[in-house]
């Protein structure tokens, strides 16, 4: 398998992490490449062009982490990261949307600073932030939920957190969290996180 790959990209991190507890990095040969310059490559294969897309190994492509992650589960022969039935499978896939929907703030104000100063907007910026907000005080109201098994929502939060430290460190979040912040201290330090930290460009 290839993945078209960024170091910075929390998506890309998202789906290696997830490879990397799945046992199926190995199998994984990065095309590094940057999705905001054009490259015929990654058009060709994802007219989005965006990271992550996997292309499998019979040509096939995959395209965004919720699915490459689903794919990647497929091949997985130890303990599914995506439970496979009822409640349980609900409730993970649930908790990576809240991951991913986190993501998707922070990386929509982190485009919205590299604007022009004089287009930026603070109400923007505020209603993202807000979002995050939101999403960091119900995981921390409803932690004892979500912390038992080790699942794809597990795994989508903590890349999430990771890139609050990553581009917004001066948010500090664990002030307000720090039930979330124990926990993220305590994953952090799981193999998988930690090779997979993103570099700064």
């Amino acid at each position: 398998m290839k993945l078209y790959y960024s170091a910075t990209s929390p998506y890309v991190r998202k789906v290696y992490v997830f490879a990397i507890e799945a046992g199926l990095d190995e199998k994984i040969e990065n095309i590094v490449t940057n999705p905001w310059l054009a490259d015929t490559s990654l058009l060709a294969d994802n007219p989005l062009s965006k990271v992550p897309t996997l292309i499998m190994d019979d040509g096939a492509v995959l395209y965004d982490s919720p699915v490459i992650c689903e794919y990647l589960d497929s091949l997985n022969t130890g303990q599914k990261l995506i439970p496979v039935a009822g409640m349980e499978r609900w409730m993970a896939l649930r908790l990576q949307a809240l991951g991913d929907g986190i993501l998707d703030a922070a990386v929509m104000r982190f485009l919205e600073r590299k604007r022009p100063e004089v287009q930026q907007s603070s109400d923007w910026d505020a209603t993202q932030l807000s979002a995050i907000q939101r999403a960091l005080v119900y995981l921390e109201n409803n932690i004892d939920d979500w912390v038992k098994n080790l699942t794809i929502g597990q795994i989508t939060v903590a890349c999430a957190l990771g890139y609050l430290d990553f581009r917004f460190s001066s948010d500090k979040w664990r002030y307000k969290q720090p039930l979330l912040a124990k926990w993220y201290s305590s994953f952090a330090e799981r193999t998988s996180m930690q090779i997979t930290q993103p570099q700064s460009s």
